[in-house]
């Protein structure tokens, strides 16, 4: 659907409208239109048709559109790499041709060039520009009545811990992965789908990046049979094979691996011998 205006700092759907030397004009409903720069044509763009872009504010002040995607929207978490300093404040990488500003008063500590900053994308309440902040504590919400237990989640990994990965949820909510939990691969920047262990008193989300309850047992067997699929029918992994192979592999832990072995052969669904699991 065609939006109503135009919305800085998300992703809008436009009618294209005229084509220009410098680009194409796209028009909200209300005719208020933007400028998509030539570069981002495609052979493909035709008038009258719909296009989902990206609206902001260029290097100018001026209003545009690009096809590209930022690393986060307005509203929504990511994680920056750190590219320029100055006296008022740092630029990072958005993923765009302009840089995005953090400003001095937006920042916890001083940036520096080259490092990586969770940050939240807002607009200055003064000049209505796009900017980033560091400091978006007061802006994460209690997860009370908010989120329920097992429910699916989107989350952002965005620092280590001695208990393990905390994460943002939902872009409202903070979370943690424990690391005696975790059975496959994670590092800061990580966008990943987590369900939600327990909420704690504090309104503070435990996550799994395993479903808990629910189907959880029909998932981890699909698992297991999607990568046999994947290998040809016959993989060499029986009950004896080592546990830091079957989180690698299967991203399993050991005693679910085993639980699952037996739920499909049971099933009639894999054979097991010393030389490994196959498909039937």
């Amino acid at each position: 659907m065609i939006n109503e205006h135009l919305e800085i700092g998300l992703i809008n759907t436009l009618r294209i409208d005229r084509k220009m030397a410098q680009g194409l004009y796209l028009h909200a409903l209300d005719e208020e239109d933007v400028l998509l720069p030539f570069k981002y044509m495609t052979d493909d763009m035709i008038i009258d048709e719909e296009l989902e872009v990206f609206v902001y504010t260029d290097s100018e002040d001026r209003v545009v559109a690009t096809t590209e995607r930022p690393i986060a929207l307005l509203g929504e978490f990511g994680l920056f790499e750190v590219v320029d300093t100055t006296s008022f404040g740092a630029f990072v990488d958005w993923g765009l041709d302009k840089d995005l500003l953090v400003p001095n008063s937006r920042q916890k500590r001083a940036f520096e060039v080259g490092d990586f900053k969770l940050l939240k994308v807002a607009k200055d309440t003064q000049t209505e520009r796009l900017i980033a902040t560091q400091r978006f504590q007061t802006d994460l919400l209690s997860a009370h009545k908010r989120v329920k237990q097992y429910e699916k989640v989107n989350v952002l990994v965005f620092d280590e811990t001695d208990l393990g990965y905390k994460a943002i949820v939902n872009n409202r909510y903070e979370g943690l992965l424990f690391h005696n939990e975790i059975f496959e691969n994670v590092k800061v920047g990580d966008k990943k789908v987590a369900f939600v262990k327990n909420i704690r008193a504090d309104g503070m989300i435990d996550l799994s990046l395993t479903r808990i309850g629910g189907n959880s047992k029909d998932e981890n067997e699909q698992k297991i049979l999607d990568m046999l699929v994947k290998n040809g029918g016959t993989m060499p992994y029986n009950y004896k094979s080592a546990s830091d192979r079957i989180v690698n592999v299967f991203g399993l832990s050991k005693k679910v691996y085993k639980k699952s072995l037996t739920g499909l052969i049971e099933a009639g669904r894999i054979e097991i011998d010393e030389g490994g699991m196959t498909l039937k």
